[in-house]
């Protein structure tokens, strides 16, 4: 017969005593985790009394029609034509960017473009005005991005250039920034604020 090289090992048998006493170790472990387990972790299961509330509704953005925009139009309609939703200031409720001009027959009149917020009744409303009609200039491309108003321009070089035909264009940017909205062209320069 040949001895082994390991050391006896019939310590090592287990007893009944041992079984039952590992049975026994795991059941307090089994217990004292589920006692010790968070609260939201038992919210959805029977016999639970808490509830947990469903998120409020984000409040959608204003929506422009119906409200009056400063357009002075001699009796003629107004029309939106432009718009765009973000938040503006940060503070988590939605604002409503929109370029309106008066509605006319031929050419290109000049556009207005405009905040609309929600007033402390839900009401949408007027808070800024970020281009004046008097600026003489119309509205092509309106977006929202991260804040950021941005509008392309569009203008004319001389009182000679058709009023259908625009050959100036630029890119503005408007950003709430110490209590009001910042004028700035595409490379960032301040140009004005509302």
């Amino acid at each position: 017969m040949q001895t082994s090289a390991v050391p006896d090992l019939a310590h090592t048998h287990a007893r009944p005593v041992h079984w039952l006493a590992t049975a026994t170790a795991m059941s307090a472990v089994v217990a004292l985790a589920g006692l010790l387990q968070p609260d939201h972790a038992r919210a959805g299961q029977p016999g639970s009394r808490e509830t947990t509330a469903a998120a409020p509704a984000p409040v959608p953005a204003p929506d422009a029609d119906g409200v009056a925009l400063p357009l002075e139009c001699g009796g003629a309609p107004t029309v939106v034509v432009g718009r765009a939703t973000g938040d503006l200031d940060g503070d988590g409720g939605r604002e409503t960017v929109v370029a309106a001009r008066c509605e006319a027959g031929s050419g290109t009149p000049p556009s207005g473009v405009y905040v609309l917020a929600r007033s402390r009744t839900g009401e949408p409303r007027v808070v800024a005005t970020l281009l004046e009609p008097a600026r003489r200039q119309s509205v092509g491309e309106l977006a929202v991005r991260d804040g950021v108003v941005t509008a392309e321009l569009l203008g004319y070089s001389s009182p000679d250039v058709p009023r259908c035909c625009p050959d100036e264009r630029e890119t503005v940017n408007w950003r709430w920034s110490g209590g009001k909205f910042v004028e700035s062209g595409v490379d960032g320069d301040a140009t004005g604020s509302v």
